[in-house]
C-alpha cells in the first residue's frame, strides 16, 4: 500500500458505514489514507442542498484532489440511513444522480457510488 496517496468518500456521518468504507477503498485503489466528506444522508444532501452547502462540498473535494493527490472521489449510500430513510431501489438512483453531479462539477477523477448493505459490506453501484 502506498503511503502517500488518497482517496476520497463523500460518505454518511453514520459510524457504521465509516470502516466498510475505508478499508474497501483502501484495498480497492491501493491506498492509505481516505478523505471523509460527511454529511447526514450524502446523497439527499447532494441532490437536495443549496449551492451553498454544495459549494463547501466541492471546496473539500478541491481540497482532497489538489493537495492530497486523491484521484478517485466514491459517492456512498447505505442501508438503514437516519438521515435519508428511502428504501434502496430508490437510494442506488439517487446515488448513480449524485455521481452524475460530482462528475459534471468537472474535477477530472474518478467518480464512483458505493452502496454499503444491510451486512456493512460495500457494493459498487456506479463504477
Amino acid at each position: 500500500m502506498s503511503e502517500k496517496t488518497f482517496a476520497t468518500a463523500i460518505n454518511c456521518m453514520d459510524g457504521r458505514v465509516q470502516l466498510p468504507v475505508i478499508y474497501w477503498m483502501q484495498e480497492k485503489y491501493d491506498t492509505a489514507y481516505i478523505d471523509m466528506i460527511t454529511e447526514a444522508g450524502p446523497t439527499k444532501f447532494l441532490l437536495e442542498g443549496s449551492e451553498e452547502q454544495l459549494e463547501a462540498v466541492k471546496t473539500k473535494i478541491n481540497i482532497s484532489t489538489d493537495n492530497h493527490g486523491s484521484n478517485v472521489v466514491a459517492v456512498v449510500g447505505h442501508h438503514n440511513c437516519a438521515g435519508n430513510p428511502v428504501d434502496r431501489d430508490v437510494k442506488e438512483k439517487q446515488i448513480k444522480e449524485s455521481v452524475d453531479l460530482v462528475k459534471s462539477w468537472g474535477f477530472g477523477v474518478e467518480v464512483i457510488g458505493l452502496y454499503v448493505n444491510d451486512q456493512w459490506e460495500v457494493e459498487v453501484v456506479v463504477e
